[in-house]
């Protein structure tokens, strides 16, 4: 099984992910599925978050993470499963506000990216459930809780 993961640091914050564990975080939800490939991971400052949420999307704001598929033209050899951009700024935020490690927001945020370059999306509640399924199914492998645990 080959995986590779280039990640390009364009954010200067502190307790960024390490390369060891977006790439360990990718494997997690790649080796099951039997894929092969590679994924460019950006993790950027609020400002290019906004910019290519507004371009792609239509929200002006920043947001956690955007996820770019890669879409290989028929008979042309290439294993790119697509981009994730991360933004550190709103990735840490949420993990504030939400009473969780940061490690364990970073990594859902990668999976949870990772799935969309997979095909899964969340736009209706069947696609979103079976989403969620399976991201707090990868996330217990590594020992992280529900990340959509409600707490009182």
């Amino acid at each position: 099984m080959s995986i590779a993961v280039d990640v390009q640091y364009a954010a200067d914050a502190p307790g960024l992910p390490s390369e060891a564990d977006f790439t360990h975080w990718i494997e997690t939800v790649l080796t099951d599925r039997k894929v092969e490939g590679e994924v460019c991971i950006r993790i950027v400052e609020a400002d290019e978050s906004q910019a290519l949420n507004a371009e792609y999307r239509g929200k002006d704001k920043p947001t956690n993470v955007l996820s770019f598929p890669f879409e290989v033209p028929p008979g042309v050899p290439v294993t790119l499963l697509g981009d994730l951009v991360i933004c550190a700024d709103v990735v840490t935020q949420e993990a504030d506000e939400q009473a969780k490690a940061s490690l364990h927001h970073w990594a859902h945020m990668v999976m949870h990216g990772t799935l969309h370059l997979l095909g899964f999306d969340h736009i209706n509640d069947d696609e979103a459930e079976e989403m969620e399924a399976l991201e707090r199914a990868l996330l217990a492998r590594l020992d992280i809780d529900d990340p959509y645990r409600t707490t009182d």
